[in-house]
């Protein structure tokens, strides 16, 4: 279009008013599509009536075709199907049959611009002209499935066929604007199918060079608004709007804004320009059309697309067929993509989830084994320090009884042991306090607990001294295990009258104190006359079974972060009772009832664990080292704690020689097993770290190809044609130069 030349008034094409569907057309009107038109006034009837009053007759022979049928009417002629009687091909001809005022010009305009486009297969092909003719008329290929308009009737395409078929109009607009050439009357009714449903456009009659001043009307709800105006100039964004109302009503069954409402406003204003007011105002003023969001298949892009083409204002419009077509190929591409990139994505990341089952089996069994190794490390440890531990109170008690018959075999205390009397003479008093003495001085000095008391017995077992002197001086212990040594105690009072003194150095069984209720034991040897005939009385030494661990408790803990993590304790083999443990201090024991202390005992799988142990220890099975077990059950903590501590333990057990104890070495297992806690967590943020870092430089990688392909840019036909000419145009004027 030509903006410099002097506008033209605009002129409806043959010299009278346009039909109120707006179309100028020589083709088939609005009126002959199935769409609904405007109700006609009398007038119009009246013409429409003296068009088809003729309808079935022949127009004219054409030499060489031979006439088959009438194939439509329209506002300046008929259409009839031929057969070409050399090479039996179909062809479709239009006769001017109603030759009125501009007739002619119509009929020149239409043959120039199908003789310009004759190069697309996009568009109808033009077969042969009769000028000369009466009535004139023009040859058309002939498609035999019809318009776009009938295959409508039956409701909206699928998604995909409505955009192949706008992507074949736009290659036919696209073809039409390199030519110079403006459709200006886009419609369904306008595109044709061939047997294969190609798409054709045709009726160029109401089309305009883009160098015209004059106006152009197109079809109501196919118009863009700015067209609608008998002083519009021709623009090639007329036919975008257009296409995205071809399009629209290809996706939703209707064209947008046409409603049985809108129609009735227009069709009972009377005045042309009124109409086309009515219909500016109602593009621009309707809210824009939206149902094609809501159609399954309608992607983002393409809804972008058909709303910028049928922007109310022509600035924001695509400018042109190219830009339209530009669109729908990117959009194609970015479709295309979408496996490749789902395959390059989600290949990855399945690969990816396929690994984590395998890396986490991998995990699992190296946590496993590692697991196993450190639980068998740590039990060797324990086994080592309960074996320890059991030479050393088995030492520990052997060096006590030593010590005792050692004194027992003093001339001064048997000669100061013969009057047997309660109280005792002094001498033996002062003696035995003496000898005492320098035993508490030696274990002092070597950092060794002292003995809870010393005591001798007559040979009835009456108590007649004692250090420290205490309430039990005087009173008869002849029930006492470490007395008589029968391996067991007698009620108070209850001994057998026949009971005897023991009469070979003995570790008695363990009894409980009356004063703080915990576990002791008694170390005794006789006292024998000069002559080793007769026992004098039974000298003893007692102490807590607690201090026997102390000191070797904090040796054993080591570096334990917490004191309660690892611990030793000492069981009887007997019954399975807890005689020593940590946790079993005067304190706790006088605060327990009877019935709770009685609940200081291993568990029935325990204690027959321990029984095995100590019978294979008899029989020299268990070799070098203790047996141990990696799912101890403390009882004391069981008992003691409020049961918001682990009581799961890793626990060694070694027979304290003829005893009849076993020493216990336990630490907690989770502590000890916490550098596989650690480990495991390690891997797993490790493994996370990895899937994250794998993840994002896939993503990464698939960004910036993303961003190389998109930066490709779809072929421009326009363009290249552009650049194609002015490079002809440089030629020619440098070849003219040469002459």
């Amino acid at each position: 279009m030509n903006k410099s030349e002097p506008e033209e008034k605009a002129q409806p094409a043959d010299g009278r008013p346009p039909s109120e569907g707006g179309c100028q057309g020589s083709g088939p009107c609005a009126e002959d599509s199935p769409e609904k038109t405007l109700k006609q006034s009398p007038d119009e009837r009246s013409y429409a009536a003296h068009l088809s009053k003729d309808r079935l007759s022949l127009p004219a022979k054409i030499p060489g075709y031979i006439i088959i049928r009438s194939l439509g009417e329209g506002s300046y002629g008929s259409v009839w199907l031929a057969q070409e009687e050399n090479t039996g091909k179909y062809v479709a001809i239009k006769f001017y049959t109603y030759r009125r005022g501009l007739d002619w010009s119509l009929l020149s305009r239409e043959v120039e611009k199908l003789a310009e486009l004759y190069t697309s297969r996009h568009i109808i092909s033009l077969q042969g002209v009769g000028w000369n003719s009466d009535p004139p008329y023009y040859m058309m290929e002939y498609l035999e499935n019809g318009s776009l308009s009938s295959f409508l009737e039956a409701g909206p395409l699928p998604v995909s066929e409505a955009v192949r078929i706008a992507k074949t109009v736009l290659l036919a607009l696209v073809h039409a604007h390199g030519r110079g050439i403006l459709h200006c009357d886009l419609k369904p009714a306008n595109i044709l199918l061939d047997a294969n449903f190609e798409p054709r456009l045709c009726d160029f009659g109401q089309s305009r060079l883009s160098s015209e001043q004059s106006p152009s009307l197109g079809t109501l709800y196919y118009m863009a608004p700015e067209q609608a105006d008998l002083q519009a100039v021709p623009d090639s964004r007329w036919d975008v709007y257009a296409l995205g109302a071809l399009l629209y009503h290809m996706l939703c069954g209707k064209a947008p804004y046409r409603t049985a409402e809108n129609e009735q406003s227009i069709r009972n204003l009377n005045t042309l320009e009124e109409k086309l007011k009515a219909y500016r105002d109602l593009i621009r003023n309707s809210p824009r059309p939206a149902e094609h969001r809501k159609v399954s298949g309608v992607d983002r892009r393409l809804v972008e697309i058909v709303d910028r083409c049928l922007e109310t204002d022509p600035q924001k419009r695509f400018p042109n067929a190219q830009a339209v077509l530009t669109s729908l190929l990117q959009r194609e591409h970015q479709r295309a993509r979408r496996p490749l990139i789902a395959i390059g994505i989600i290949g990855p990341l399945l690969l990816i989830i396929g690994l984590i089952p395998v890396a986490g089996a991998a995990v699992n069994q190296m946590v496993h084994k590692f697991r196993e190794n450190l639980t068998e490390r740590a039990l060797k440890s324990d086994s080592i320090s309960a074996k320890l531990l059991s030479q050393n109170v088995e030492h520990e008690l052997e060096d006590r009884l030593d010590q005792l018959v050692e004194l027992s075999s003093s001339e001064l205390l048997r000669e100061l042991m013969k009057e047997q009397k309660y109280p005792p003479a002094l001498e033996l008093t002062e003696f035995l306090k003496h000898e005492k003495e320098l035993v508490d001085k030696k274990r002092s000095d070597l950092n060794r607990e002292k003995d809870t008391s010393w005591f001798i017995t007559n040979t009835e077992g009456i108590q007649i001294w004692r250090d420290p002197p205490g309430p039990t001086s005087g009173q008869d212990f002849s029930y006492r295990d470490y007395f008589h040594g029968h391996g067991k105690e007698y009620e108070k009072g209850e001994a057998p009258e026949s009971i005897k003194p023991i009469t070979s150095p003995y570790i008695c069984q363990v009894f409980k104190s009356d004063a703080t209720h915990q576990w002791m034991v008694a170390v005794a040897v006789p006292v024998w006359d000069s002559k080793h005939e007769k026992v004098l009385g039974v000298l003893a030494r007692t102490t807590h079974l607690d201090q026997l661990l102390k000191g070797y408790d904090e040796s054993i803990r080591g570096n334990s972060e917490k004191i309660g993590d690892r611990k030793i304790a000492l069981i009887d083999n007997r019954d399975g009772k807890v005689l020593a443990h940590p946790r079993m201090t005067a304190d706790n024991l006088q605060s327990m009832s009877r019935e709770v202390v009685d609940r200081l005992v291993l568990k029935d799988r325990h204690f027959a664990q321990l029984q095995s142990f100590e019978l294979a220890e008899k029989k020299n099975l268990l070799g070098p080292l203790p047996a141990v077990v990696s799912d101890y059950h403390d009882p004391v903590e069981a008992v003691l704690s409020d049961g918001s501590q682990d009581n799961i333990w890793l626990a060694a057990f070694s027979p304290i020689g003829t005893t009849g104890w076993t020493a216990v070495v336990q630490e907690r297992r989770s502590m000890a097993l916490r550098p596989v806690a650690e480990m495991r967590d390690w891997l797993i943020q490790y493994g996370l770290i990895v899937l994250v870092t794998s993840c994002l430089l896939i993503f990464t990688v698939w960004y910036f190809v993303m961003k190389v392909l998109t930066e490709r840019r779809v072929w421009d036909w326009s363009r290249h044609q552009s650049e194609k000419r002015s490079d002809h145009g440089l030629s020619s004027a440098s070849g003219s130069e040469n002459y």
